[in-house]
């Protein structure tokens, strides 16, 4: 199984999350979501497999998210100009977020992940 975290080394969601990552002994590659933010193709992708909304990729409590003026702009924003936004500024992204072959998770939920990558 083949998973890439894009995640931020200062935020402990993070660092809980490959704690667990970790803990169960799941293979996984991190990706610095700020200096290597993901590209909007596959930010397009990931939020057609995820099946949520797009409003959960954002990180709402992100200083990036709030000097953007995001919480207003966001509901008349296109998806292409959102997922522009997201691909332009890694810390706009709600973080962990992993990508596996099979799924693709937002944010850190131990129970959400247990069920999504413990089969």
């Amino acid at each position: 199984m083949a998973l890439t975290v894009y995640q931020y080394a200062s935020c402990s969601t993070c660092r809980k999350a490959l704690k667990w990552l970790a803990q169960n002994q799941l293979a996984h590659e991190t990706v610095p979501i700020v200096t290597r933010p993901p590209s909007r193709a596959a930010l397009a992708s990931a939020l057609k497999r995820s099946g949520l909304p797009l409003r959960s990729f954002f990180n709402t409590s992100g200083e990036s998210y709030r000097n953007g003026g995001f919480k207003d702009r966001l509901p008349a924003m296109s998806e292409e100009q959102a997922l522009e936004a997201l691909a332009a500024d890694g810390k706009l992204i709600k973080r962990p977020l992993l990508v596996g072959e099979d799924q693709v998770l937002v944010g850190f939920d131990e129970k959400v992940w247990s069920t999504a990558l413990l089969r």
